[in-house]
């Protein structure tokens, strides 16, 4: 598993990579018509999708835990390629219920949640495969990479998507999804790597290991802080998934172009902030970078705010595409900084449990805010719950500024 000559990432990375670029544009595509799907074919509002993003996340909290250690006994690519199959197969479910005229928002949650399920096993197989395709030093490279190829998902993901909705409408857009989880099993499969078998003698029974990844997260100094903070950050990004699509199809009135425009405009910013990122780490530090970046979030929706100010069309717009692009900023910037602090100090026995106790916890945090958020949006209004992820985002950037993850560091190798 070396690197290519003139310091490229190895050959079995990059086709790993090309699986996740693709089946990332479609799964925004996908988040874009479930969610325009809910708010103008279901008729849920900001109630729905509530329910949508916990229903999402809800296999975390429930099967995250016992997942990670699952995985943790097993090779992590033929669970990549089966869960991309099973994924394929759910997202075809969806139009073809359409067609029948049983599809409800029930029935679409049931969907949902067994989507989800398969994505909380693919996501900690993947995460957990990456340290096994690349040399420990290119890890935060290997991770700004994927970073910037989501941060393009992102982007051309609701601008396609947008344009979808519009032609072929929500319930058949996800098709396009079904399509790229395909291509990512192939992918996968083509990504040839050793994995280190498990001895039989070593393994203690799964409550013993779950306990030691909760153990490893919340006992170590290293990572303890950055985990708790990065709980609150959930909270705040719950708040904004519940009620922001709600808010830009209802309140801001647009129409699903722009919708799929401004979504995108997350992604525009989420690529210039993965591209930063290495730059940023080495002139600040990789803790100050993330605690920064949380601040830029909090200032992004606060723009997303200000965009109902009496102005001119364009100038609504511009906020409205400003403010997204803000937040995509902090999300690229800071996450290829932390996946690297937490997988360098992580031995390789303790990667899935690492990933899918912080992620079961994280999701956790959506799985109860989010309908929360969406029930008090009904009754106070979206406009002072939106403004609560303002300061939710602000809290996490003050509360890791006074923590030990303020000083965090990581040596990296440029690529």
């Amino acid at each position: 598993m070396g690197s290519e000559p003139g310091g490229e990432l190895p050959r079995v990375f990059r086709w790993f990579w090309a699986g996740e670029a693709v089946s990332g544009l479609g799964s925004w595509i996908t988040l874009l018509a479930l969610q325009a799907l809910v708010v103008t074919e279901l008729q849920a509002g900001a109630t729905g999708t509530g329910l949508l993003s916990a229903a999402r996340w809800l296999p975390y909290l429930a099967l995250g835990l016992l997942i990670g250690a699952f995985l943790d006994r097993r090779a992590r690519r033929p669970v990549m390629i089966g869960t991309d199959l099973v994924r394929s197969v759910l997202l075809l479910a969806i139009p073809v219920c359409w067609w029948a005229g049983v599809l409800s928002l029930p029935l679409l949650l049931v969907i949902v949640l067994a989507f989800g399920t398969a994505t909380l096993m693919n996501d900690s197989a993947s995460q957990a495969f990456v340290p096994r395709l690349v040399p420990r030093k290119q890890l935060q490279t290997a991770h700004a990479r994927i970073d910037g190829t989501n941060a393009v998902a992102e982007t051309a993901g609701p601008a396609a998507g947008g344009g979808l909705l519009g032609l072929v409408g929500a319930p058949v857009a996800v098709l396009a999804n079904s399509v790229t989880f395909v291509f990512s099993a192939v992918m996968v499969a083509l990504t040839r790597v050793e994995e280190p078998p498990r001895s039989e003698e070593l393994r203690p029974d799964l409550r013993a290991e779950i306990g030691a990844g909760l153990r490893w997260v919340y006992r170590s100094g290293s990572l303890r802080h950055l985990a708790v903070w990065t709980h609150v950050w959930f909270a705040g990004q719950a708040i904004l998934g519940a009620v922001l699509a709600v808010y830009l199809l209802t309140t801001m009135d647009l129409s699903y172009l722009w919708f799929g425009l401004v979504t995108a405009a997350l992604g525009v910013g989420g690529l210039f902030g993965a591209l930063a990122s290495l730059p940023l780490g080495r002139l600040w530090g990789s803790g100050p970078t993330v605690i920064v970046a949380h601040l830029l979030s909090a200032t992004g929706v606060l723009a997303l705010l200000l965009a109902q100010v009496p102005e001119p069309v364009w100038a609504t717009l511009v906020l409205l595409c400003f403010g997204q692009a803000l937040h995509g900023f902090s999300i690229g910037a800071s996450n290829s900084h932390e996946m690297a602090y937490r997988q360098l100090i992580t031995p390789d026995e303790l990667q899935a449990r690492t990933n899918t106790t912080m992620r079961s916890m994280n999701r956790a945090v959506v799985v109860i805010v989010a309908p929360v958020a969406g029930v008090l949006a009904e009754v106070v209004g979206i406009v002072p719950v939106l403004g609560a992820s303002v300061v939710v985002f602000t809290l996490t950037a003050v509360g890791l500024w006074f923590s030990p993850f303020r000083h965090a560091e990581l040596a990296v190798e440029e690529s």
